[in-house]
């Protein structure tokens, strides 16, 4: 069931990306030939007035085939005879509806919670390592750690996991003014918690009756540390923190949705941990989508702006067959790893 869940959720959040191109492009008057959820041979196929709408047999992507965008065409809804802001609308149109459809699966997943852990602290376990010359105070709010803002109460342990695991450069906010803590002694720990030894960095949290506003900021909060997420994954594959063979593809992500849904304790915890990775997918695919990487919707935008700024500053025109060979030398090695990535999530399903 969860496997057959997880397949819908990324036939959605496919639809939902092509449905901002398409959406954006109608409302601003260029004509769209195809729209396409799937890759692949197409299973149906439905002609509009307009518009060839198709459901492809690989729910791998999906496209919105733009009027002129990857040719020259004399029609006047072509997507190049229009201006450069409406171009861009269209482009981050599709990034847009990712991020909106996250926002609104997390603001849908806190509008039940009663409250919420904050990142003001309420206390600390029996044998914290306090010192007089370098503390935190109870009531004392995490601004930063080792230089990366703190906004839920999860950051705080996720930026002290990627520190050396002894010390963190610390900055809370006190008696509203910040105060800094340099190389503050905290890592993971025995404390005894309920007469049970736990492995924790000793710190208590206070919890928040959950009011419109703050789940409204929880979840802006949330969203916004989800792009940092991808931030991080990025900048750890580019230095070697994680190897590419660590890369899930939709085949791997499947299996995580199944798993999370077996594993949890109940068919309502279940749905709501998937809705939560499902958030985090969709605004995963907002933020790489904007990467200015060829064939991307963000490598369109760069070429667009490239393009602008060449014709009026040098009043030379790039001619658009380099950029079309870019983009498709970028789709090609983007379909290689793509294949790469399956054959790997494939691997590691057999491997156990």
């Amino acid at each position: 069931m969860y496997i057959a869940i997880a397949i819908i959720v990324f036939g959605l959040l496919i639809t939902v990306h092509e449905l901002g191109h398409f959406l954006a492009a109608k409302s601003l008057g260029v004509k769209v030939n195809e729209f396409a959820i799937g890759m692949g041979p197409a299973i149906i196929k439905k002609q509009g007035r307009e518009t060839l709408y198709s459901l492809r047999i690989l729910p791998i992507g999906g496209f919105c085939a733009l009027e002129g965008q990857d040719e020259d065409s004399s029609d006047p809804g072509s997507f190049m005879k229009k201006p450069i802001w409406k171009r861009f609308i269209i482009l981050v149109a599709g990034s847009f509806m990712n991020f909106l459809a996250g926002f609104l699966i997390l603001a849908a997943l806190f509008s039940g919670y009663g409250t919420i852990t904050t990142t003001t602290l309420a206390g600390f376990m029996e044998g914290f390592p306090n010192t007089e010359t370098s503390y935190l105070r109870e009531g004392d709010t995490f601004y930063s750690i080792d230089g990366e803002r703190i906004f839920l109460s999860n950051d705080i342990t996720t930026f002290l996991s990627r520190g050396n695991g002894k010390t963190a450069d610390i900055v809370v906010i006190r008696d509203g003014k910040k105060v800094f803590l340099g190389d503050f002694p905290i890592s993971l720990r025995e404390y005894e918690v309920n007469g049970e030894k736990v492995l924790r960095y000793g710190i208590y949290l206070k919890a928040e009756k959950a009011t419109l506003g703050l789940k409204l900021r929880h979840t802006w909060y949330s969203s916004i540390s989800f792009v940092r997420m991808v931030r991080m994954g990025l900048s750890d594959l580019i230095t070697g923190n994680v190897g590419v063979r660590e890369l899930s593809g939709p085949i791997g992500i499947v299996g995580i949705i199944n798993e999370v849904g077996s594993t949890a304790a109940s068919k309502s915890a279940a749905f709501a941990n998937i809705a939560y990775i499902c958030a985090f997918i969709a605004i995963n695919l907002a933020v790489m989508n904007m990467l200015p990487i060829p064939a991307l919707d963000g490598g369109r935008i760069f070429f667009m702006l490239v393009t602008f700024v060449t014709e009026k500053i040098l009043r030379r025109r790039i001619n658009p067959k380099y950029e079309n060979f870019v983009h498709l030398a970028g789709f090609v090695l983007l379909m290689g790893l793509m294949v790469f990535v399956f054959f790997n999530d494939i691997l590691k399903l057999v491997r156990g």
